[in-house]
């Protein structure tokens, strides 16, 4: 605990974030609260399952309950419920092989989910090191005038990059 005063009496306490323990001693302290953490836990696992067996296209996509064998998830635009759709046999099968009694799987769409698709994977690509040398030679004949000053400091920077990649 952090505590900072401000103008002598007033004192002013920051608590850190509370941590799994922290939530679990808070739930099972009351009764009724007691009895969410078992299903919470089951649903947290099952959506570990479920996002290791979906491709990462469908990380928005959310367990909403799951009781007596109906599986219902939240997904977050009808295009991606109309891909998953698709794959719900294996994701029932691969659930079943995982110890999962599930016998349906509903889909319900939640717009209001925020939802970004995965960023495409960044390509990088290498010159060939005939491209790379002659890239060197060029940038070592340029002159040092101000008309080549932006040139050369170009070719300087894709030079590193480039050295720097190997």
């Amino acid at each position: 605990m952090l505590s900072t005063d401000f103008a002598g009496d007033h004192t002013v306490r920051y608590k850190a974030s509370p941590t799994y323990k922290g939530v679990t001693e808070f739930l099972n302290a009351d009764n009724k609260l007691a009895t969410l953490l078992p299903a919470a836990s089951r649903m947290a696992e099952m959506q570990r399952d479920i996002g290791s067996l979906l491709p990462p296209a469908f990380e928005a996509c959310s367990v909403i309950h799951f009781d007596r064998g109906e599986l219902v998830l939240a997904v977050p635009n009808a295009s991606l419920s109309a891909r998953l759709r698709q794959m719900l046999p294996k994701l029932q099968e691969d659930l079943t092989r995982r110890g999962w009694r599930v016998e349906v799987i509903r889909l319900k769409v939640q717009f209001g989910k925020n939802f970004r698709p995965p960023a495409p994977p960044r390509k990088t690509l290498a010159l060939p090191e005939q491209a790379v040398s002659a890239l060197a030679d060029l940038h070592g004949s340029l002159e040092d005038t101000p008309q080549n000053q932006q040139l050369k400091a170009a070719l300087e920077a894709m030079l590193m990059r480039h050295i720097g990649n190997k």
